[in-house]
């Protein structure tokens, strides 16, 4: 047994642990990563990059197939399903290989390839070959996807998670899709718009991340409009039948029955920490056997180990990963002298057609929590650029404090709502009030003219009595 002693020992590999590496570095060049796996983040290989690659080709199909509303003929377009995964698969493996040339490029003794376990607090045993004695440790594992009980062994390789969808060579015919959050719906709308016969199934009527009434309403009405979606099925059953999988679902008391291709799996993903043997780390566990994390600086209780990343549980995206990476691997390398980080606005974009975005506290956060909060509207079914680029569906909330009028956060579906997301979210961390945001330019005519429309509309409910002028008289209704 080989044996090691370091300052850091980062177990992970991905966007998290990449981070604190470099994060550590710049306080000790005594670190090692550890990672049981291939090379190569979540985002690269099966999350962000390979998935916007589909919904790209999907994208191109669904604006072909819409251009006789424009006055447009296309005859005779076709989705070539080769074609479309070639490119997913080329250019995913493009973004893999930045990635792992970054990895390749640091210094042989920073790195060890085996699985990770807690052998006592401060020492990790490394499969059957290395013994590392750890001053810190971050633990930056990911996370995995979460599968019913009994599912795999019944269907075996008929049942897919998103992983395995940018290892296609082909798209096949049909599919069905268990879970309606942002997995779930990119992927069942990319494929339905590549000409796959698509059956997502959701529980109680959620749709991704939403949470207001009005906006879910609005959501609904999309998805529904254009997909084979049951936003609210029950008993779902999958069997293995004639080289295809059989999905049994009960819907408002009624029973349906689908013969598919392919059980993709989006019911939410799961840290990845059953095989650590965390109760050797001497932590504080919580009733499921997962340590609570100081969200400020990374650490776990008042112990000498951090969590960055999916593995903390917190919010499952790339920017709050390498920021959960920073400030873990910041603090792991200062240690003892651990330090609060400020953290960035929260934002989520979720990149469905239309886009959906949350920013800040949502509308359900607020009301659990007690706040005394208005909300303003817009509908973008006349919001004049919308409608002008035929992408007019969809709405827009936002919060205000009451009393204060400090912007409190937002949920949207709607155009350009990566964009207008990015926007609050600035807005937000600035700590601006509604009345700052109004203040600010909007350009005619835009997309963002209708976030206006939901300040205006905020802003007066925020204070009944209010003298804004009007500077846009005489601009298209609806901007």
């Amino acid at each position: 047994m080989k044996r090691l002693a370091v300052d850091v020992a980062i177990i992970g590999a991905g966007s998290a642990g990449m981070t604190a590496y470099r994060a550590a570095l710049a306080h000790t060049d005594k670190v090692v990563v550890i990672e049981s796996g291939d090379y190569g983040t979540t985002c690269a290989r099966v999350g962000c990059m390979p998935s916007k690659l589909l919904i790209a080709a999907a994208d191109a199909a669904h604006a072909v197939a819409g251009a006789g509303l424009f006055g447009i003929r296309v005859d005779g377009y076709a989705v070539d399903g080769k074609a479309v995964m070639r490119r997913v698969r080329d250019e995913r493996d493009r973004f893999v290989r930045f990635v792992v040339d970054a990895v390749e490029s640091w210094p042989a003794r920073h790195k060890l390839h085996g699985r990770a376990r807690f052998v006592a607090p401060h020492r990790l045993q490394v499969g059957d070959h290395t013994e590392v004695e750890a001053a810190r440790v971050v633990i930056a594992t990911g996370s995995s996807p979460v599968l019913p009980p009994g599912w795999r062994e019944r269907l075996g390789d008929r049942l897919i998670v998103n992983d395995d969808v940018f290892s296609w060579q082909d798209l096949p015919r049909s599919v069905a899709v268990t879970g309606a959050g942002v997995i779930g719906l990119e992927l069942s709308q990319a494929l339905s718009r590549l000409g796959v016969q698509v059956r997502l199934l959701g529980r109680n009527g959620r749709i991704g991340p939403l949470t207001d009434p009005a906006v879910m309403e609005a959501a609904h009405a999309v998805f529904t409009g254009e997909l084979g979606f049951s936003p609210d099925t029950t008993q779902v059953q999958a069997k293995r039948e004639d080289n295809g999988v059989r999905v049994d679902y009960t819907e408002n008391g009624i029973q349906y029955s689908e013969h598919v291709d392919f059980m993709l799996v989006a019911a939410g993903r799961r840290a990845n920490l059953h095989d650590l043997d965390l109760q050797n780390a001497g932590l504080g566990l919580d009733e499921v056997g997962v340590p609570r994390v100081d969200r400020q600086t990374g650490r776990i209780g008042e112990s000498h180990v951090f969590m960055a990343g999916d593995a903390g549980t917190d919010t499952p995206l790339l920017h709050e990963a390498a920021d959960e990476g920073y400030l873990a691997g910041d603090n792991a390398g200062r240690y003892p002298q651990v330090q609060p980080h400020p953290r960035r606005a929260p934002l989520g974009i979720m990149f469905t057609d239309p886009q959906i975005a949350m920013v800040g506290v949502g509308h359900a956060a607020l009301t659990d929590q007690g706040v005394r909060f208005e909300t303003g509207f817009v509908d973008f079914e006349d919001q004049g650029r919308s409608r002008v680029m035929a992408q007019n569906r969809g709405r827009l909330a936002v919060y205000g404090e009451a009393g204060t009028g400090r912007f409190l956060g937002a949920e949207m579906i709607g155009p350009a709502a990566e964009h207008i997301g990015h926007l609050l979210a600035w807005a937000l961390q600035q700590h601006q009030t509604v009345l700052q945001m109004l203040a600010s330019p909007f350009y005619h005519p835009t997309v963002e003219e209708g976030l206006r429309t939901a300040l205006r509309d905020l802003e007066k409910r925020l204070r009944p009595v209010m003298a804004m002028p009007d500077d846009c008289m005489g601009c298209t209704p609806g901007t």
